[in-house]
Order: structure tokens, then sequence, then C-alpha cells
């Protein structure tokens, strides 16, 4: 063989390897079609990098509750190398509902000096019973809240039902890991049933804890909600006893799903940082009852 063919059987074949290494960095294992009794019927794994998929999600705009700092925006949510990436960015955008003379949070604020990103599934992705299995990598800065949540179709907050597989926030100036549900008639009289461990219920069993991915999980029966972490179970909620005073049962209906990160209130004062705060998806799977 001539030192020039050689050399392009060479060039070949690191091109060929160099294609192999990127598809193994990028595309996962199969993803499992069942798992103890259920069958996959929906899933996002994000492996195709841009902008999340529209025919799953769609977003919140703008301030939207709890008082929080951020100003949610598309933009700060895309995929890559197999991630859905939601990021948290100190930037000053104004606000252009902007009231100097209202009395509401959301117009009396001149400008958000945060943005983040909230995704939904609503009237796109929606499930009744089944198990919802999510795994992704949060920061734990102080001022963060990253959440993995659940909202019944019909009826306004909270008489809709909120599932929360995963919050992460201060409590008593403490960082926890929350598992909750919510129901009830009012946002002045909402019941919860809620269980919160501190963090170090998790670190302490392994210093890089939140250097790694978590696998979050709710399986939902139309007796319980049994809320899990890395197959830790945190919460089970009897949902005979979840009932509107009118008799309606938020938990007996579909849900959707919510994926996002807020910046302050319930997440504590933000630390001085400027680079990005990156909340990270690997992939969301809804399995029904074979």
């Amino acid at each position: 063989m001539t030192l020039f063919l050689r050399g392009r059987v060479l060039s070949l074949l690191l091109v060929v390897l160099a294609c192999i290494a990127l598809a193994c960095k990028n595309n996962k294992p199969d993803k499992p079609k069942s798992q103890n009794g259920y069958r996959l019927v929906w899933s996002d794994e994000f492996n195709e990098n841009g902008s999340p998929d529209s025919a799953n999600w769609s977003y919140e705009y703008g301030f939207v509750r709890n008082e929080e700092l951020q100003w949610y925006q598309p933009q700060n949510a895309f995929c890559d190398k197999g991630d859905l990436i939601i990021t948290a960015r100190k930037e000053t955008v104004a606000n252009e509902n902007y009231d100097s003379t209202s009395n509401n949070w959301k117009l009396n604020r001149k400008q958000a000096e945060y943005t983040s990103a909230c995704l939904h599934s609503r009237e796109k992705v929606t499930f009744k019973y089944g198990i919802l299995e999510v795994k992704a990598k949060i920061d734990t800065t102080q001022g963060l809240w990253p959440a993995i949540w659940t909202l019944g179709e019909e009826k306004p907050w909270p008489s809709n039902g909120e599932v929360d597989l995963m919050e992460f926030y201060r409590s008593e100036q403490q960082p926890v890991i929350m598992a909750n549900a919510a129901w009830g008639d009012h946002w002045r009289n909402v019941i919860w049933d809620s269980e919160k461990l501190n963090l170090n219920h998790f670190t302490g069993k392994k210093d890089n804890w939140a250097d790694d991915y978590h696998i979050w999980k709710m399986e939902w029966t139309n007796e319980s909600i049994k809320l899990f972490l890395d197959d830790e179970l945190l919460n089970e909620i009897d949902i005979s006893k979840t009932l509107n005073s009118d008799g309606f049962n938020p938990f007996h209906q579909p849900h959707y799903i919510l994926l996002n990160m807020a910046v302050g209130s319930n997440g504590g004062k933000p630390q001085e940082w400027s680079e990005p705060k990156t909340y990270l998806v690997d992939y969301v799977r809804v399995y029904a009852k074979i």
C-alpha cells in the first residue's frame, strides 16, 4: 500500500472512530419498555439538540407565582447532548406589564433580576395512574428552587390537585428535599400532605450527591400516590382522603407535568453568582399498568 493510501485509510479510520465516540457520548441506553408490571406509554429523552419538542412542552412566561424573582422565558430551556437544560441566569429583564400604581407584585416590579424557564405538558401530555419517572441532576446553590411536579387538568389550584415529586429549597434556612401533595377549595385553605428531608440525609450517604443524576418516581394508583427518590420511599398519600369540600377528588383525574427552576422565594435569598445555574433532565417517562 502506498504512503498516500495508508494516509487516506488512517484518516478515514480516525473519522469513523470520532463518529462512534460522539454517538456513544450523545446516545443513551435504550429506554426500558416495561417495569414491574407497567409498560412504557410515553417518554421524552431530549436526544434532539435545540428547543424542547413542542409536541410535548409549552412554557410559562413572565412573573408567575410565589413572588419569585425570576422572569420565565422559553429561551432558558434547550436540549444538548441528551439533556434538557433549564438555566437560571442573573440578568435584567424589563417587566413588559409594569404598572407602578398596582398592588399586584406581578405588575409593580419594574424589572426582573433573574431569568429561568418553566415547561409544562398541559393539553399535550397527560396521564392518569401509572408511573411517572424523571432522571435529573439539580443544582443545590442557595436561592434556587428546582421542581418536578404535576397538576390536574380540571379546576383552579389547589382544587385541581398538585403532586410534587421533587422540590428543593430552603426551609428554616436549611436545604431540604420535599415530596408533597396538595388539594383543597381555595389557596387560603390548602391541604398539604408533605414530607421533607434535610439535604444531608442524602449527601451524608454520598459526598458528591449533587454532582450525580437521580431518579424521582411517582407511583399512582386509584388508592395511593407513592413518591420515591432513587427507590427510597419519601411519601405515601392515601387518596381516599384527598377530597375537596364538593366531593371532587383531584387525584382521580388526568394530570400534566411541569419542570422548572425558580429563583428566590422558598429557594432563599440567592447567593452572589454570575455564572448560569443549570438543572439537567435526562428523561421523563410515563408507564401504564399492563
